[in-house]
């Protein structure tokens, strides 16, 4: 079993989260990123990981365990507001994980992200990789919206990039 899974991910690069969503697609993700911002305070980062790297794997880590290390190393927790999200994909297990940071995390709970992440797999089970992705950056956006709304004409820096990140 952990051979089988140390092969299924080592076997997986960057290219090919590159083919799952292609440059047009992530081009349209990123300004769907931008456009939600405008919205709200929050922070809304997406991340396509082909497969864990190989420290994880020897440890038998959670693509979970990864979501929440990236959460970190992609500064998601360093907003204003505590506000941010990250939407992770991890193409080898075909593994989805949304981490949000504590001041929205009480404000929406679990089951709400629950039925994100049930909206996105049907998508991805399609191969639907933008829409499902799409998608879940609306159902965010909405519930940022709802417990973290901006006038437009309050100031509201971009504090993290809205390029999605492929691993």
């Amino acid at each position: 079993m952990k051979l089988t899974r140390l092969l299924r991910h080592r076997w997986l690069d960057e290219d090919d989260a590159r083919r799952a969503l292609g440059s047009e697609a992530l081009a349209r993700i990123e300004a769907r990123v931008r456009a939600s911002e405008a919205h709200h305070s929050g922070e809304i980062r997406v991340c396509v990981e082909a497969g864990l790297p190989l420290s994880y794997l020897w440890r038998d880590a959670t693509p979970r365990e990864r979501a929440v290390t990236l959460f970190g190393k992609l500064r998601v927790w360093d907003t204003e507001n505590n506000n941010g999200v990250l939407i992770y994909l991890l193409l080898a297990e075909h593994a989805i994980e949304i981490v949000v940071d504590r001041g929205l995390d009480r404000q929406a709970g679990t089951a709400q992200w629950q039925a994100i992440v049930a909206e996105m797999s049907a998508a991805f089970r399609e191969g639907r990789f933008e829409e499902g992705l799409n998608a879940a950056i609306d159902h965010a956006d909405a519930l940022l919206c709802r417990h973290f709304s901006q006038p437009a004409s309050a100031a509201n820096p971009n504090e993290l990039p809205d390029a999605p990140v492929l691993r």
